[in-house]
């Protein structure tokens, strides 16, 4: 699906679909140091795309295992967010609307989650957030 639809419509990978984007434009998943299910971090973010108008740091909600591997990561792909460990956790396209994110936005542990979806929708799908 993000092949397809890369370049054509703008696209937010979630968890799994942040790792699909990685791996899709050239970079490794591998497991995580250790799993995150159910658990806070504080993220590190440019400030740019889904994260513009965040707090520096912001609270996420993680539920994954796996991580994107930063060694692989693709010049296609820029890191938007890590945590102190430096695990990525968020990237973007160089070129194209699409971005990703390793944690939920969705999930109640993300209590800014709704303002980064809202983000999303203002700035790539021209929607009202």
């Amino acid at each position: 699906m993000i092949r397809a639809f890369a370049g054509r419509i703008p696209v937010l990978g979630v968890c799994l679909g942040h790792q699909s984007i990685v791996e899709v434009f050239g970079g490794k998943v591998v497991r995580a140091g250790r799993m995150m299910h159910g658990k806070t971090s504080m993220i590190q973010h440019d400030g740019l795309g889904v994260f513009a108008g965040l707090p520096r740091p912001c609270e996420v909600g993680r539920y994954h295992s796996l991580i994107a591997a930063p060694a692989s990561l693709p010049e296609a792909l820029a890191v938007s967010a890590w945590t102190e460990a430096k695990e990525i956790m968020g990237v973007r396209h160089t070129a194209l609307a699409v971005e990703g994110v390793q944690f939920h936005p969705e999930s109640i542990l993300t209590p800014l989650g709704a303002r980064l979806l809202g983000n999303f929708l203002e700035q790539r799908a021209g929607g009202a957030a």
